[in-house]
């Protein structure tokens, strides 16, 4: 299927799925129906950020409005990025939400011995995994570990994976699924221009790797010019190379594990409450009895 961008409306800095009523998951998303590209993301260029990550001053327009334009023009790029999609992201993405829907993310509550409010993410992603297999989609829990470097440390990241075999001509195609992508980014004390960006990613990240290179690419030459304008050090981990590794190193790719020894399914969330109880229609006949309240 051609890939193409889709239409995007800015609501206070996140992005709306046109067309559709707008849910506590549609923000968590941030990404859209296929459809017309609008001007603003069309007019950027995939290689947007390579002439601003140039961090030497050339005697041109000030400081501040040099910084301006960088963060201005990063969040386009963004943008535009988060704004493309094919038909088998969008499927995927929306079996994805439905996913979420289902398990009502917001208040659920995992059965392991880590259980915290709103469920751990290791209970939720097998969750996720469990019922798109059950779906019809080859997922699998993918498991990523890299060794240190002189660059970057050791580290091992997990996340979701989808491959779709449906177009023989395509091959396989690899779509990621991050439900934790925005705080991957997020970093303390940032400057107002990188938190603003952070702010457009979405929560809940679905598509391919062709998409997140680029997207993760943009993002660390921000944090690398938000650590330059804060004047702090910038943390190994949040290099390129170890960006990268996380979702586009080697991994091993599992599907989801059986819960623990003496632990249970999920329970679902119970739907009804006393004041809509009906007792007559639990109890035996025999044991009903008419009253007249006064």
């Amino acid at each position: 299927t051609a890939e193409t961008p889709a239409t995007c409306r800015d609501i206070h800095g996140q992005v709306e799925f046109p067309g559709e009523p707008e849910t506590s998951l549609d923000v968590f998303f941030g990404f859209l129906d296929e459809g017309v590209a609008s001007p603003e993301s069309s007019c950027v260029s995939g290689d947007g950020f390579e002439a601003l990550a140039n961090d030497e001053e050339d005697g041109g327009p000030s400081e501040a409005e040099e910084s301006r334009a960088f963060w201005e023009s990063q969040e386009h790029l963004v943008q535009a990025t988060l704004c493309r999609t094919t038909s088998i992201e969008s499927r995927i993405r929306q079996a994805t939400k439905e996913c979420l829907m289902e398990l009502n993310w917001n208040d659920s509550q995992c059965e392991c011995l880590n259980s915290a409010p709103g469920g751990c993410r290791s209970c939720l992603r097998r969750d996720v995994c469990d019922r798109l297999r059950r779906n019809g989609f080859n997922c699998a829990i993918c498991k990523s570990k890299w060794r240190s470097s002189p660059d970057i440390p050791a580290g091992e990241h997990t996340y979701l994976e989808v491959v779709d075999e449906s177009c023989p001509k395509k091959g396989a195609v690899r779509v990621i699924i991050e439900l934790n992508f925005r705080a991957e980014f997020e970093m303390a004390r940032a400057c107002e221009g990188y938190n603003r960006l952070i702010r457009r990613l979405p929560e809940v990240f679905v598509g391919k790797a062709e998409r997140l290179r680029p997207l993760i690419k943009a993002l660390c030459v921000a944090a690398k010019r938000c650590t330059k304008e804060k004047r702090i050090h910038m943390g190994p981990w949040r290099k390129h190379k170890y960006m990268q590794a996380k979702w586009l190193g080697a991994c091993e790719r599992s599907p989801p594990g059986p819960l623990p020894a003496g632990l249970s399914v999920r329970p679902p969330k119970p739907r009804a409450s006393m004041l809509t109880f009906d007792m007559l229609e639990k109890l035996p006949k025999s044991q009903c009895t008419a009253v007249e309240v006064v």
